[in-house]
């Protein structure tokens, strides 16, 4: 989904398109997250930084990115 039919589809009144948008904001997040704790472990970060700037301890991060 491009951004344009993204944002109009956060502002639409109608509950199920709206809820469907955030959804779909949902799954892009955990892309981009997904994406930037690999980054941060390749290039050396502990477990304990990337929680730190994610917001969570070491063991959450590790528990969801870890593999």
């Amino acid at each position: 989904m491009e951004e344009p039919e993204l944002v109009a589809r956060l502002r639409s009144h109608d509950p199920a398109v709206g809820l469907r948008a955030v959804g779909a904001l949902h799954r892009l997040a955990e892309q981009v997250e997904a994406a930037a704790v690999a980054r941060a472990r390749a290039e050396g970060w502990s477990w304990e930084q990337i929680g730190d700037a994610l917001g969570v301890s070491r063991q959450s991060a590790h528990t969801k990115h870890g593999r």
